[in-house]
């Protein structure tokens, strides 16, 4: 059963510590390389790739809205919130390892297998968000059109190159 969100100021603190750790974790493989490398550089590109720009600003959209929604389940009594959590730990982990995949280890198949385990965990994630909290399931939506883009660009990089 879900329930309506109420949030008060009493909440600010929490959502605002649970978006910025959320922002924290997942920018974090960041520092071990990205789409400057050479290695990179040196790649055909997809015709749908969007401008390097874009990923700098959906990224912590996306992060800041998994972290309202990561703070709307945490907060909530309800029998399933560990499950839900746990879900949503499994796919930051997936997250998290995409980028050392793709760009340090320079893999493009197992980054792949990555990301389509990331989407597999994702999903179920946002189920049981909306479970507990329909408007933390919601919240989980553009994330996941983003991750399954991310995905069909990972899969032409990989086709392409």
């Amino acid at each position: 059963m879900t329930t309506a969100v109420s949030l008060a100021r009493d909440d600010l603190p929490g959502i605002l510590a649970a978006v910025a750790l959320v922002n924290l974790v997942g920018s974090a493989p960041a520092a071990l390389g990205g789409p400057g490398s050479d290695w990179f550089q040196s790649l055909a590109t997809p015709a749908i790739y969007p401008p390097p720009w874009l990923f700098g600003v959906v990224w912590p959209v996306l992060f800041s809205l998994l972290g309202v929604a990561l703070y709307l389940v945490w907060r909530a009594d309800h029998p399933g919130r560990r499950l839900a959590l746990g879900l949503f730990g499994a796919q930051m982990a997936f997250n998290v390892a995409w980028t050392p995949v793709f760009f340090r280890a320079q893999n493009l198949a197992l980054a792949l297998a990555v990301i389509v385990g990331l989407l597999a965990l994702a999903g179920p994630t946002a189920v049981a968000f909306g479970r507990i909290e329909r408007t933390a399931g919601l919240l989980m939506v553009p994330y996941l059109l983003w991750v399954a883009f991310a995905a069909v660009l990972n899969y032409r990089f990989l086709a392409l190159n």
